[in-house]
């Protein structure tokens, strides 16, 4: 929720508008770091004048932002700080703790001049991401995350499940899906807060998307005795018509499936490596796309490899109107022999640069693709195919509120790039509404509380007694930073 913090009515003058203390917002889990622990916290700063008005330029030279904290009220906290300039009067501002941390103060300045609340001191210790310090369960969680209603794809999925017997349906599952060259499933059991999996099948390498989630939910808060299966590949396994269908967690949803479905292994890493190992994130693609709507080319862009025949099809359509496309393909492998045809190769393009134009293309690969939230970030126009396939979040979208939908031949794909080139301010509307979405349903504070949510609610259905079978192995945190935990984190265990 937006807060709108008001403060003296003093005025800081910038090209010609005025910052204002009453209008300008601030807001974001990282105002609440002794309430939330995340990798890396983040929050937003939005100025606006004395009318209210939204900047449209760049204000990020005059403002100043700092975080700091003292160990033992003796040394400095180790903090990084990262400002994600978005150019339109609007900055995410990340920042991440590398031990816990007294007398945090946060100070935000604007020539000089604190806004909003700032500074903002917080008299609890917080704790680092690597801090072992389950506070509370996980309804617990919940509430002090303000995680909020139960999203609608958990409920969809888990009404198909009542009463889940382990006992009577484990064996059943493991020797459905236990295919070592064509499925990869891990089984697991978290059990007084600690996790146990084992695996079944050839490529299991993508466990340590599920293995580190699970790692960081339990450091957090204390997860319920559970047991879950969770698919590691694209493609959905519970087909519906199978004459028993068993709960399953996949990645991805399908329209013929009946999986229950998780954030992407994609996202998922995203949220767990902010401000870590990986360059892509729902929020640095927002602070690395430079440029208002105005200044970004009436082009569709796209680029990808050729994983659907219908990228092919994407290639021929470009080239028969090069005035209203700039499409190719990065890579063969599922038709390597129309090279020829459909090549040569294009160079990588930074993800950041497809925001160059107002035109997103956005094609099912294997399935769906998993760019998908980081194009609604980018404040482009998705033209989105018709699809089975589907990811956590798909079915709280709107066609024409927050996407333009086509045809899966895309026969209708070139009328709908003209429409919108005609209808420009329709256009940037449906662009701004999918980045409001993904600002809201999307960044890693939604992701945790999605599984978090995922978990709690299935461990609600589960009838059977929790135990650690035969053959699992416990999956071992891996912190190399002694934390002790405050008074107030109680052992629920």
């Amino acid at each position: 929720m937006i807060k709108i913090f008001i403060i003296s009515f003093f005025c800081l003058h910038t090209f010609g508008q005025t910052v204002s203390p009453k209008f300008t917002r601030i807001w974001g889990p990282g105002l609440h770091p002794d309430k939330i622990v995340m990798p890396a916290r983040y929050f937003f700063i939005e100025a606006r004048d004395n009318y209210n008005k939204r900047f449209n330029h760049s204000i990020a030279d005059a403002l100043k932002v700092s975080v700091e904290g003292l160990i033992g009220n003796k040394r400095p906290c180790r903090i990084n700080i990262n400002k994600l300039d978005r150019e339109d009067g609007s900055l995410i501002v990340r920042y991440k703790l590398f031990e816990k941390c007294d007398n945090l103060m946060i100070s935000i300045t604007y020539s000089g001049e604190h806004i909003a609340e700032s500074p903002y001191k917080y008299s609890q210790i917080i704790l680092s991401e690597q801090c072992d310090c389950p506070n509370g369960n996980l309804p617990e969680m919940l509430n002090q995350w303000d995680c909020g209603f139960i999203p609608k794809q958990i409920s969809q999925d888990l009404m198909h499940f009542n009463d889940i017997n382990w006992d009577d349906i484990r064996v059943k599952v493991i020797e459905k899906f236990n295919k070592p060259y064509s499925i990869s499933l891990c089984h697991y059991v978290i059990k007084s807060n600690r996790i146990y999996r084992k695996c079944y099948g050839q490529y299991v390498g993508f466990k340590m998307f599920m293995d580190n989630i699970l790692l960081s939910l339990v450091k957090k808060s204390v997860i319920p005795d559970i047991e879950f299966f969770v698919n590691l590949g694209d493609w959905p396994l519970v087909t519906k018509a199978d004459g028993e269908v068993f709960p399953i967690f996949s990645w991805c949803g399908s329209s013929d499936n009946l999986d229950i479905v998780m954030p992407t292994y994609d996202i998922t890493e995203s949220t767990l490596e902010n401000m870590g190992r990986v360059m892509l994130d729902m929020l640095s693609v927002q602070g690395n796309t430079k440029g208002t709507w105005d200044k970004r080319e009436p082009k569709a862009f796209w680029r990808g490899r050729d994983s659907s025949r219908e990228r092919l099809k994407l290639i021929e359509i470009s080239r028969n109107h090069p005035n209203l496309f700039n499409c190719s393909l990065t890579n063969f492998f599922f038709f390597k022999d129309k090279e020829n045809v459909y090549g040569p190769k294009s160079d990588h393009v930074s993800f950041y640069k497809f925001f160059d134009y107002k035109y997103q293309v956005g094609l099912d690969g294997t399935v769906a693709a998993y760019r998908f939230p980081y194009l609604m970030a980018g404040g482009s126009l998705i033209f989105k195919q018709d699809s089975k396939y589907y990811e956590h979040f798909y079915n709280s979208l709107e066609s024409y509120v927050h996407y333009i939908p086509v045809k899966r031949n895309l026969e209708d794909l070139v009328s709908k790039i003209e429409w919108a080139i005609s209808n420009d301010e329709e256009a940037r509307t449906i662009a701004e509404n999918a980045r409001l979405f993904a600002n809201e349903n999307l960044l890693p504070k939604n992701i945790y509380c999605y599984y978090s949510q995922l978990l709690n609610e299935f461990s609600k259905k589960i009838k059977s007694q929790i135990v650690i079978l035969e053959g699992m192995e416990e999956v071992e945190q891996n912190t190399k930073i002694a934390c002790d935990c405050p008074s107030l984190y109680k052992d629920e265990l």
